[in-house]
């Protein structure tokens, strides 16, 4: 099966105005930002795009214009999954449509299916589309995870290709790549565990780092590729204090801040996700301050965007 990509695909975040609507202009800085900085995949309207709370207009629209502005430059891959199986194959034909290199498929979460109906939901999914497939598995987020011997169950179907795992369990990572080998590719899920997925056969990360640092994220993974697994660790291990800052609160909320505070002007998200209150930004903030990433005369709450009332918000969704 062919690779989709080999390294550092960033899970873009959906930058907003101030009215939390979404900021095309702005998306299109961040994609020439990444490309311009070596990222090697573009993750489009994933969980840390938001796309929880994209209604499908937006959600398609985002996708769309992002394959538009990476113009094949790099893979675009699409987030479309959904906790029902006909609006996850809905969303999956119309990123096709629009020129995705490929989809990112979650585990159906809250009704939390059977190993046997996680494997019809994804070979439903995948048997619309003819793009590659990435599976995505984040049992913390869902409450499933998909066993091993269903990862091998679902290799077997032609377009599924790869699997983002975000499990933790490297156990479970070493079980997957020894029952599928070359049919699956492994891109780690966490950021803070690149090199070890790589030792294992992982093809590199889906990851939310690269937002903040591209090159370097990139790098951890080439220098392994490269043969230089001391400078591959050792970059895994000069960014993990900042890696757990990033996920000191639930994600997107600390990357946001942090492109915030570097100047990107990303706006805030949407709720139910709202901001890190001061002492945790603070955290954040001495985190940048530390890596070279933003002036040490920034402070918290110089970086404010107002968020409208929520009845504002309704009336522009429905």
């Amino acid at each position: 099966k062919p690779t989709i990509f080999k390294g550092s695909g960033v899970a873009l975040i959906t930058p907003m105005y101030d009215d939390l609507s979404v900021n095309y202009d702005k998306l299109a800085e961040l994609i020439e930002f990444q490309i311009e900085h070596h990222t090697d995949a573009i993750v489009i309207a994933g969980t840390t795009g938001e796309a929880s709370t994209l209604t499908d207009e937006e959600h398609l629209e985002v996708i769309a214009y992002t394959v538009k502005e990476v113009r094949g430059r790099i893979p675009v891959i699409a987030g479309t999954g959904s906790n029902n199986t006909a609006h996850a194959a809905y969303l999956s034909k119309e990123a096709e449509n629009m020129g995705a290199d490929g989809v990112l498929l979650v585990t159906p979460y809250y009704n939390k299916a059977s190993q046997e109906g996680l494997y019809w939901h994804f070979r439903t999914c995948a048997e619309q589309i003819h793009i590659p497939v990435v599976l995505y598995n984040v049992p913390s987020r869902t409450g499933v995870n998909i066993l091993p011997q269903t990862y091998k169950r679902l290799s077997e179907v032609e377009n599924i290709v790869a699997v983002k795992e975000a499990s933790g369990n490297f156990s479970q990572m070493a079980k997957i790549a020894s029952l599928c080998g070359e049919d699956l590719d492994i891109y780690s899920g966490n950021d803070d565990q690149i090199t070890s997925s790589l030792a294992l056969g992982g093809k590199g990360v889906i990851s939310v780092l690269a937002n903040l640092v591209p090159e370097e994220t990139h790098k951890i993974c080439q220098s392994f590729f490269d043969g230089d697994s001391a400078t591959s660790d050792t970059l895994q291990l000069r960014y993990l204090e900042l890696i757990e800052n990033l996920f000191s609160d639930v994600n997107p909320i600390p990357v946001k801040q942090a492109l915030n505070f570097m100047g990107m002007n990303v706006g805030q998200c949407r709720l139910p996700l709202c901001d890190m209150d001061d002492v945790a930004a603070e955290r954040l903030l001495s985190c940048l301050q530390h890596y070279g990433l933003v002036s040490n005369e920034a402070r918290v709450g110089s970086v404010t965007v107002r968020r409208p009332p929520f009845a504002l918000l309704w009336r522009r969704n429905h």
